[in-house]
């Protein structure tokens, strides 16, 4: 199965056409970290995050980590663990995934940048919006969206931006 998002707001899986978000910079080909693009391309689904704490454990097909509160992932370019979850309190290496907000209550790392090449960009994920306002590069759904998405995926599902 295929997510497909063609455009800045739509999300397209099975025969659920939904409302989406991705980054203020649009559908780029040639990513930069930092640059608020969403990357164009077919990327694999890795693994769901998700806040026990807020949202119980969800029943899906793919891999799945409840975040915890040092949870982050390194989004310094000269890192050697760049583009990776990591442990820390160190705040210049991090986007934080244990937040105040909701935004990532739920959260599906994809493929994007495996390779780890220094600035192609890290930190795209599916997560939660709950005003539709572009992201700094991720694609994000409302909450009922997302949870829809996870009933229809498995670690077979792919996205396809662009």
């Amino acid at each position: 199965m295929i997510i497909h998002v063609p455009n800045k707001n739509t999300l397209i899986i099975d025969d659920f056409k939904l409302r989406c978000c991705i980054g203020k910079g649009g559908i780029n080909s040639n990513k930069k970290e930092g640059d608020y693009s969403t990357p164009e391309g077919l990327f694999k689904l890795r693994k769901l995050y998700f806040r026990k704490d807020r949202v119980g454990i969800p029943k899906c097909k793919i891999y799945k980590k409840v975040i915890k509160k040092n949870m982050a992932w390194c989004d310094d370019p000269s890192h050697k663990k760049y583009n990776e979850e990591i442990k820390t309190h160190n705040k210049k290496l991090k986007e934080n995934l244990h937040r105040k907000d909701h935004k990532y209550d739920y959260i599906i790392s994809i493929s994007h940048n495996e390779r780890k090449i220094s600035g192609k960009g890290s930190a795209v994920f599916i997560h939660l919006t709950n005003n539709y306002k572009p992201t700094a590069g991720c694609v994000a759904l409302i909450k009922k969206d997302f949870e829809i998405l996870l009933k229809l995926i498995d670690q077979k599902t792919k996205i396809k931006i662009g």
